[in-house]
């Protein structure tokens, strides 16, 4: 059995103290299962790309995203939603995480409501000279804290890419991913916009000092007398980075203990490996169906 070790809140598991030197071996890193391989029989949906230009708040950027519409969507019922920042990772069918093939098959057995998922990159600038390569603005876009990268989403990119789908504004219904600075992205996200993202699934997330993310325990215990409705699922593998910026696994430990503390519904897994989506993309299926339980 893969040996994997769960923190978490009022959903089953065993609590277990937190402490990198608490293990006597090296956990092992999970593996893909049958959720995340095609499946005969099993209804495909569709992925249609398509590239951004038009916003203020990143002036000057574009980026590719990529939209999944299930096979059994129907304009009449609003359909959940899920956000990959990333996005061009997350798409590949055969990719770490694989998310069109496990929500084709979570959605054709029933595990999971019918949710159309965008896949965003983050924002490319062209280059200045011919022949130069184009500048990234992930870091700045993913890596700090405040409500920049939420009001893109919410009041650009979105509303556009969306328009042409039935898809719930209930933040219970509409969830948002990342890993590493995009799993701070996605926190972050979620927490300046909770009336608009309520579930959180964050992978290898870099709650560190690289643009200020190392601040959310000390937000998150300070919420506990009005926390904001999130529901999160957390991976972090024990021999992630740890340099000038922080500690990886301690940041995502302690956040963790933070959800605890606050009482926030949450799962915090800590797998063997490090800066890697290897593991998290074996979980996707179980980190999806968390996100929205079967009632």
């Amino acid at each position: 059995m893969t040996s994997l070790r769960r923190f978490s809140v009022g959903v089953g598991f065993i609590t277990v103290s937190l402490g990198l030197g608490a293990w006597s071996h090296a956990l092992e890193i999970p593996k893909h299962g049958t959720d995340s391989m095609v499946q005969p029989g099993v209804p495909q949906g569709t992925v249609t790309k398509g590239t951004f230009t038009n916003t203020r708040i990143f002036e000057g950027t574009t980026r590719d995203y990529w939209v999944y519409v299930p096979r059994q969507y129907e304009a009449k019922n609003k359909a959940h939603l899920l956000v990959f920042q990333d996005g061009g990772g997350y798409v590949k069918p055969d990719g770490a995480a694989r998310v069109p093939v496990v929500l084709d098959n979570l959605i054709a057995k029933g595990e999971l409501p019918v949710t159309v998922a965008v896949f965003v990159n983050p924002g490319v600038f062209s280059p200045v000279r011919s022949g130069g390569a184009a500048r990234s603005n992930r870091s700045f876009e993913y890596d700090s804290v405040g409500d920049r990268y939420a009001r893109f989403l919410t009041e650009e990119f979105l509303p556009e890419v969306l328009k042409d789908l039935n898809v719930s504004k209930d933040p219970a219904h509409r969830g948002i991913a990342g890993s590493s600075s995009g799993g701070v992205c996605a926190f972050t996200a979620a927490w300046e916009r909770p009336e608009q993202f309520g579930r959180v699934l964050t992978s290898i997330g870099s709650f560190t000092n690289i643009r200020g993310a190392f601040v959310y325990p000390a937000l998150v215990r300070k919420s506990k007398a009005s926390p904001k409705g999130l529901r999160v699922w957390m991976q972090e593998g024990e021999e992630d980075v740890n340099n000038l910026f922080g500690h990886w696994p301690l940041s995502n430990q302690e956040l963790a203990a933070a959800f605890k503390f606050a009482d926030y519904e949450h799962t915090f897994v800590l797998t063997g490996g490090g800066h890697s989506g290897q593991a998290a993309g074996a979980m996707m299926p179980e980190a999806i169906k968390y996100l929205w339980p079967a009632k």
